[in-house]
This record gives structure tokens, sequence and C-alpha cells, in this order.
């Protein structure tokens, strides 16, 4: 499957924005799809997942009520709905497919097979 990043921006404190994952060339609703991020000079970190089949979400707890993870099948796209944003969200943010994720290594970088190009998200303080 391919990923098709978009959304990302530079929005001040306290802004929005929404970032889109199309895909093709898979069955979407068989995948989980998670976001990740990379801030400069740190490991990919989790954000937040939509777990295959049931589209069950899960989040990191610095997220948590400000950030929203959905999905619709139809259109073969994720979207990450970023509110209340802060100056420690900056990072490039990548989506994540996989097929055969155990649900102990969602938040595990290493076990996706399939990865986005990414988006800069910036927010200015």
């Amino acid at each position: 499957v391919q990923l098709q990043a978009s959304g990302g921006g530079l929005v001040q404190a306290g802004g929005s924005l929404r970032l889109s994952c199309v895909a093709s060339g898979g069955t979407f609703s068989g995948y989980t799809m998670t976001w990740f991020r990379q801030a400069p000079g740190k490991e990919r970190e989790f954000v937040a997942s939509s777990w295959r089949s049931t589209g069950r979400t899960y989040y990191a707890n610095s997220v948590k009520g400000r950030f929203t993870i959905s999905r619709e099948n139809a259109k073969n796209t994720l979207y990450l709905q970023m509110n209340a944003l802060e100056p420690e969200d900056t990072a490039v943010y990548y989506c994540a497919a996989d097929r055969g994720l155990i649900f102990s290594s969602m938040a595990n970088a290493n076990q996706y097979d399939y990865w986005g190009q990414g988006t800069q998200v910036t927010v200015s303080s």
C-alpha cells in the first residue's frame, strides 16, 4: 500500500490543523492506521492509532483531548484533527499502516510495514 500525507503547515500556538493520509493499493479497512511524529533530534513517537476492522482509536497521553484520529474507509483516507496546538507539537508527522500488527506493538514504529512521506507541522509560540 502507498501512503500520501498532507495538511501540515505553520500555525500559532492554540491553533488547529487537519492532516490527511490517502492510501492506495490495498484494502484500507484491513489496515491499522497510525500517526507518528518526529521532532529534530528525537526519536519517532506514537501519536494516535485507528485499529483495523473495529476503527477503535488510541492516543498518546500528550495529545489526548486535543487530537482526534479518524478514518473514512470509503475514501481510503486517514485524518488527524489537531486542536489547541502547542510548540511542543512541532514535528514531521507520518502516517503508517500495517495489516498484521498485534495490539501490544501498536506504538512501535519498527512494526509498521508502510509509511507516508511525512508532513511538517510547525507551531509558533
